[in-house]
Order: C-alpha cells, then structure tokens, then sequence
C-alpha cells in the first residue's frame, strides 16, 4: 500500500470524532439502557484507537464508527464464562464444564452464597465447627465407609493422600495404571510433587500380584491403583485384581490407595456403563483408601472426595496441605444438596442431570432430533436435515470403550461449509456446540437439557433462514 502524505494522514486524525462525539451515535444511545457504561466507554475507545492505527497504516478512516463501537462494547460487556448448548453428545464434558448441577444444588449454593452460613459454625454449641460435617455424614451412610474427606478436586486428594502416607517413601504402582488424563495430568507428576517415590513394577500390558510383592521393602508406603480413566488396554492382557491387590498389602503392613478418577454412587450397569464399578463396590474389597471426583458420574460440583479408614483419613485431616486444597463454601453446599438426593433414592436420582442423561432412552433422543430437523426443513432449502443413528460418549474418563445408543441431527448445506454452520452455531446466543463428520455437522440432543431445546430449535431456524 502506497504511504500517504502526512498532511493527508494529519487531516484525517483530526476528523476522527472524539468519545463524547460518539456517545451520541444512535447505535451507541441505543446501548446505554443494556449495557454498562464502561463497557461503551471501552468500545468507543478502542474503536478510535484502531481507526487511528489504521489511518497510521495508510488505510481510510471506516465508515461506520458507532457500530463498530457499539460491537465492541457488546463484546467487552459479555461475560467470559458463559453458558453454552452442548449438542456434541459427550455428558462428561470436561471443556465446558462437565456436570450439570441438579436445581437442588443450584438453589443450596444460591443460599449459601447470598447470606452468612454455619460453614465452619457449630449451632449446637455456639462454637467453631469443621466445614466437613456437612458431607462426612452422608458420605458415610451412602458408601459405609469409616471416614470422609472433601477437598477440591479429586487430583488434590491423591496429591493429599500420598503427602500424608508416603512422602519421602516409595509407591508401588502398575506402569499399565501411569495414566495422563486432560489438562496434562499425569499420576507420575503428581506423585513426584506430593513427595512420594514412584516404584512402577509390571509392563504396560500385563502386571502380576507377582510384581508388586517383589517390589515391597522397608521403603514401601503405599501400594496405589488408578482407574485407566480414559483408555483401555486389550489383547494379551492382565492386572492384578483389587482384592488380591488388599490381601498382599494386609500380609505386609501396607495400605491400599485407590484412584477410582471418576466415581459412580449409582450402578449404571443396567444402562450399559459396566466398566465402572461404583464406589461402594469398590470399598467392599477393602481397600484402606479410595479417592473419586464429585463433578463426573456422582453428578455434583467439583470436589475431589477420600473415603476409607478412619486412622489414614485423620492423617490427611491433619495435613497443612488440607488447608491449601480445601473445599469452597458453594461447592460444599451443592455436594450436599446432591448427595441426599442420593439418599432419597431411585426418583430423586433423575433430579441428577449427568445420570438422567446417561439413562435417556436412544428412542427418546431421536424424538428430539426429529422434531429439531422438522424446524429445520421449516427454514429454506439451503439446509438438509437427517436424522441418523450414532452413539454418544460418558465422557469424563468413564467408560470410553461403552459408547450409548443415540440419534444424531446430521446438517448439510448446499451453500456453505460445515466448518462455516458448526462456527455459526459456535456464534450463536447461546453458543451451539456440534461436532463435524463426513463434511456434516452433528448434533447429539441427548445432552441438551428438556428447557434449552426452545433455544436449540431458535438457533438451528437462524442457520436455515435465507439469508438476505
């Protein structure tokens, strides 16, 4: 681009409106009843501030400053956590949030949040109390375990169980069970950063009782087991099963850990999730420790959760790093909140967004994706609707090798691409998210809530409206 004359380019700053100029515009009067003023203000500013960039450049001045204004200030003004339509099938999904939280929930922590609470608070004796008791309780009478911890998330409670029984000692572990899971996760750095000293025994494939009786010594603290979370080994395969795995701790002194990653209080087995053993199971086989997430298939916020043996349990209580990785207030109130619905039992559990998903029939999902591609054929012609089988996933490092029965609303344009219909669903309010195969966008409506579908159905009419 050929440089303009400084007077030239001097001429045109000058003519470049000033903020209370601006403020006038009818695009930019028209936000002042919705939006914050400092939102406008910071639109405004950065507009002139890239017009005078682009002046600078050799560029003319844009056309329209107030819109491109009044964009910017809608943008500065939207929050940045925001809620979206997950249309992609996956329940568990760890990008956007995972669990949805049951209203229960939803209404303990408004509660909690909006006034002074008895977090740390005893009633009863008008003294300082231990935030624990709000779930230790039920943690208690819903697994039969001895004791419970809540802390954070459930990496914080391996990095906290390990501190407290194995710092500076080793930790016997599978390599098969060395997993990394999202966010680059990985046990081995957790273990290092928890002071434990990583002994992996077996081979990727194949571990034997064997392998890990030959490794204990006078150094051994922990014998650790991990949930393979995210993927599965098969062929010429084998593990040493839990139970024989407790039997060889209890004949040498030494404790059970187990990292059950995402951990499931209801049986989803008549559901087709058979890989996933639910917690009380898991503790039946008398392990002295076991860890799980309360935002996966339990269905409540984040929360990492250590049940077992009083002795051990008292000892992460003890910790100085208790402090540094424990709960907050709302996720303290929405676990307990999700916990007795646990409690009342099999009705009350469809209150639990993750596990009424998991258990929606594929029949009922295709009457969602039929009558969402009916709205769509309502649109034009530009879009082409079907509805096809397909599967949907758990996600959340559970069960990935049990994919549930699903329909799936296939879009196709024959004007445009479907990198450019999943990004216009991306764009929406509220934001649509797909997935894109075989040149098509996929929407999976198992996971969209029964109150978003008017939404849905608003967002898919806007795609297939002609556009003008």
């Amino acid at each position: 681009m050929a440089s303009k004359d400084p007077t030239e380019v001097g001429a045109l700053l000058r003519r470049l409106p000033s903020v209370d100029e601006l403020l006038q515009e009818p695009a930019i009067k028209a936000l002042l009843a919705r939006l914050p003023r400092w939102a406008i203000l910071e639109g405004i500013r950065e507009t002139l501030e890239r017009a005078r960039r682009r002046i600078l450049a050799g560029g003319a001045q844009p056309e329209d400053l107030g819109a491109a204004a009044a964009a910017l200030a809608e943008a500065a003004a939207r929050p940045s956590l925001r809620r979206v339509i997950n249309a992609t099938g996956v329940i568990l999904h760890t990008n956007i949030g995972r669990a949805r939280l049951p209203e229960a929930a939803l209404e303990a922590a408004r509660e909690v949040g909006r006034a002074y609470s008895t977090l740390e608070f005893d009633l009863e004796a008008g003294a300082r109390g231990s935030r624990q008791v709000h779930v230790e309780g039920l943690l208690l009478r819903l697994t039969g375990a001895e004791a419970a911890f809540a802390v954070n998330n459930n990496a914080a409670a391996v990095l906290l169980a390990i501190n407290s029984l194995a710092e500076g000692r080793e930790v016997v572990v599978s390599r098969g069970e060395l997993v990394e899971i999202g966010g680059s996760f990985r046990i081995p750095d957790v273990m290092r950063k928890a002071g434990g000293l990583l002994r992996e025994v077996g081979t990727t494939n194949r571990t034997h009782l064997t392998d890990y009786e030959a490794a204990l010594s006078e150094r051994t603290a922990l014998l650790l087991k991990v949930h393979p979370s995210n993927f599965a080994i098969v062929g010429f395969t084998a593990a040493a099963s839990l139970a024989d795995l407790v039997a060889l701790g209890k004949r040498h002194h030494v404790p059970v850990l187990v990292d059950l990653g995402s951990g499931a209080l209801a049986d989803l087995g008549p559901y087709g999730i058979t890989r996933e053993e639910t917690v009380q199971a898991v503790l039946r086989q008398g392990p002295d420790l076991v860890t799980f997430s309360g935002d996966k298939l339990l269905g409540g916020p984040q929360a990492g959760l250590v049940i077992g043996r009083r002795a051990l349990v008292e000892k992460l209580r003890k910790n100085p790093l208790a402090r540094a990785v424990r709960i907050d207030k709302l996720s303290l109130a929405a676990l307990e909140a999700t916990l007795r619905l646990y409690l009342e039992g099999p009705p009350a559990l469809e209150a639990i967004p993750t596990l009424r998903c998991i258990t929606l029939p594929a029949a009922a999902v295709r009457a969602r994706a039929e009558a969402a591609a009916a709205a769509v054929r309502e649109g034009g012609e530009d879009l082409v609707a079907e509805v096809l089988p397909g599967s949907s996933e758990v996600g959340g490092g559970a069960s990935p090798t049990e994919p549930l029965p699903t329909f799936l609303l296939a879009l196709r344009s024959r004007s445009r691409s479907a990198e450019a219909l999943e990004a216009a669903l991306r764009r929406h309010d509220p934001p649509v998210l797909t997935r894109i195969k075989d040149e098509r966008v996929l929407l999976d409506l198992r996971t969209v809530a029964p109150d978003e579908l008017p939404a849905l159905t608003a967002a898919l009419r806007a795609l297939a409206a002609p556009e003008t």
